[in-house]
């Protein structure tokens, strides 16, 4: 699939996903992460922290962009009080600087309104950290990453 582009494609319909989504917003995130020439001993420490189950898509909000091909897509979002966290948010790396992170973006908040969140956190990639301050988020510090033992990861809020 080559560079997907906002100029020949439709915008993108984004529903929420459901459990059979799983595998596939799985490799969709392992791709993703991969983009920032990771290798594969990192991919595979991160593995268990970009899974989704059925589970998790049952639970939690979680919408994907749906490309032609299937998912180009998708983020998650935990509610704890008026606080969403950002737990995924990932699109294809072959759609990468197309518009469709901002897209997402813009759903994202709409969803996190919606369920009552005032605002939003999430411990970035430092790779992913200029989108999410392009986005209008702030760093607040370093979080521990979830994967890699020592690794300190963007602290980034905004307030909805």
């Amino acid at each position: 699939m080559g560079l997907v582009t906002l100029a020949t494609e439709p915008l993108p319909v984004i529903p929420r996903a459901c459990g059979s989504d799983a595998p596939a917003l799985t490799l969709l995130a392992l791709r993703s992460k991969a983009v920032w020439g990771y290798d594969a001993a990192f991919i595979a420490a991160c593995r268990d922290e970009l899974t989704l189950t059925a589970d998790d898509l049952e639970r939690h909000p979680t919408y994907l962009l749906q490309g032609q091909d299937g998912p180009i897509g998708h983020y998650q979002l935990r509610l704890r009080e008026r606080i969403a966290d950002v737990w995924h948010c990932f699109v294809a790396p072959e759609t990468l600087r197309a518009g469709f992170g901002r897209r997402l973006w813009q759903h994202l908040e709409h969803t996190a309104r919606a369920a009552g969140a005032t605002r939003l956190e999430v411990d970035s990639d430092p790779h992913a950290e200029g989108f999410y301050l392009a986005m209008g988020m702030s760093r607040r510090g370093a979080a521990p990453s979830g994967s890699i033992p020592g690794r300190m990861l963007p602290r980034l809020v905004k307030a909805l």
